[in-house]
């Protein structure tokens, strides 16, 4: 079979985009409006206003989209494809040698252009947006100039314990850096003693790592107290920016580089990392599960879509996304109850998808 683009194949793929795109705004669209109606009961706390609920909104819906995609996808396939067959389109289709496979690689080729821009999006654009909305709302609310994200931060490394009352990112000649404010860092001995206790003006996450500047340290002997005081030192430490970034910010939120460092931290530290790794996981199989989607709604295009309106095509394409949903959340679900790997638990629901798909596929070419 050649997969060099036909006529047929271009003129399927533009009718699946648009309508898919026509979902997906609509989609979106309820999305935003629902979201800037659940905003309206945080106006007037703090600073936070109209134009601020806009401005946060506006920031999130880079990431609204991204997760609004993959039923976007499959139920606007479906109603293409069944006003494509409604039409008799897809019979005539067929009369000049397009086969039903090669109507699915139709499919899939035009969607993987959406997908592909929806991945890149997932990893750049929608998790630095929401993390600008999410500032703007915390600051806002709490009428402080410091990123309340940061406030009262606790985090781990090996032995040692921080916390950090406030800090921000900031950014000067293009380089980017978080800094801390008022950090103490606990040091533990190996029998659990506390060695020694420092308090830190101001910490700073460079690209060489840490910079702590305006130290108190205070050691704790076994039958004395002494204090130093100490201008400016480097803190060797695996602590980085994104792993405090992963304790503060909701996992579903981080690129799948910030969620691996956050899982890398957590194992290294012996804390439980099964929500990260859920999520890490879902971005992989983000691509694989809106391709897998849209190619199992194929076969629905030569029967159940032949006839019927608008509405029916509409509403079988509502049933298959969310019962794929579901499947799949339970499947995760169950993953981090039984502790097995969710690459398991994010592929079952696609292989008996697609198996369901394939056996109406043969069903009806019988």
């Amino acid at each position: 079979m050649r997969l060099m683009p036909k006529i047929h194949d271009i003129y399927v793929g533009k009718t699946v985009l648009a309508t898919v795109l026509l979902t997906w705004a609509v989609l979106g669209g309820l999305d935003v409006m629902l979201a800037l109606v659940s905003e309206f009961g945080d106006i007037g706390k703090g600073k936070y206003g109209l134009v601020e609920a806009f401005a946060y909104i506006g920031l999130s819906v880079p990431r609204r989209v991204y997760y609004l995609f993959p039923y976007a996808a499959v139920i606007g396939s479906l109603m293409a494809l069944g006003q494509l067959a409604a039409t008799s389109e897809l019979t005539a289709l067929r009369a000049v040698g397009l086969s039903r496979r090669r109507l699915g690689i139709a499919v899939a080729g035009a969607l993987a252009i959406l997908t592909a821009l929806m991945v890149l999006s997932g990893e750049s654009l929608s998790p630095w947006t929401q993390q600008r909305a999410d500032a703007l709302k915390s600051a806002a609310k709490s009428g402080n100039a410091v990123v309340a994200q940061y406030t009262g931060l606790w985090a781990r490394e090996g032995e040692t314990i921080l916390n950090a009352q406030g800090g921000q990112e900031r950014e000067r000649n293009g380089d980017r850096w978080l800094e801390l404010h008022d950090v103490t860092l606990y040091q533990f001995a190996d029998d659990g003693r506390l060695k020694s206790m420092s308090f830190v003006r101001r910490a700073e996450h460079r690209p060489g790592g840490w910079l702590l500047r305006d130290v108190t340290r205070t050691y704790f002997d076994n039958r004395s107290v002494r204090r130093e005081q100490i201008a400016q030192e480097r803190w060797d430490s695996q602590l980085d920016s994104a792993a405090l970034s992963a304790g503060t910010e909701r996992p579903r939120y981080l690129s799948a580089m910030d969620l691996r460092t956050a899982i890398k931290y957590r194992q290294r530290n012996g804390l439980d990392a099964s929500e990260f790794e859920e999520h890490y996981w879902g971005r992989w199989f983000y691509s694989i599960n809106v391709l897998a989607l849209c190619l199992a709604a194929v076969p629905f295009a030569f029967g159940t879509l032949r006839s019927g309106g608008m509405g029916k095509r509409l509403f079988i394409g509502i049933v298959f996304a969310l019962g794929f949903w579901l499947l799949q959340t339970q499947f995760v679900k169950l993953a981090t109850v039984y502790k097995f790997d969710y690459r398991i638990a994010y592929l079952l629901p696609t292989l008996i998808m697609l198996g369901v798909s394939a056996f109406l596929f043969k069903k009806r070419s019988g």
